[in-house]
């Protein structure tokens, strides 16, 4: 799947762009019987349903023409969203030194599935997060990363 995602990405990313938007993320998924290509976008005076809308009219004919995903699909964009999964390297090095929440596959050497902290630093094997120590994990243990949006600041 990872495949058309990228594809996908390549697709749409000038035509996102050209209409005002940034391209976040692609992911397409399949949840139960069915399958969802989610374009995720943003801009730096926030998304509303209308921008969504807009972006969806203008990449539906450019997915249809390109025919990557032969299975039926349901298309969603949407707003990248206030707490943010961070999936690529790009997600990871605009959000050094944020607070951010780590979710593992299964519990580490000390017990933990979970850590929240501070993001120090990654590289293609591992990321360091700041709690009241430092925390090296290997990316391939990692399920999610996202970023902890702390209201009221």
């Amino acid at each position: 799947m990872a495949k058309i995602e990228e594809k996908v990405e390549q697709l749409v990313k000038d035509k996102i762009e050209n209409i005002g938007f940034d391209l976040y993320d692609v992911e397409y998924a399949k949840e139960g019987p069915n399958y969802y290509l989610r374009i995720y976008i943003d801009s730096p005076k926030g998304i509303n349903l209308n921008d969504c809308e807009k972006v969806s009219n203008e990449i539906n004919d450019m997915l249809d023409e390109a025919d990557y995903i032969k299975e039926q699909y349901y298309l969603e964009v949407s707003s990248a969203g206030v707490e943010r999964v961070l999936r690529k390297d790009k997600h990871l090095e605009q959000n050094i030194g944020k607070k951010v929440e780590v979710k593992l596959f299964k519990k580490d050497t000390k017990g933990n599935k979970e850590y929240i902290g501070k993001l120090e630093k990654f590289d293609l094997e591992t990321i360091t997060i700041k709690t009241e120590e430092e925390i090296k994990i290997e990316r391939k243990d990692i399920a999610q990363i996202k970023t902890i949006y702390e209201w009221g600041n």
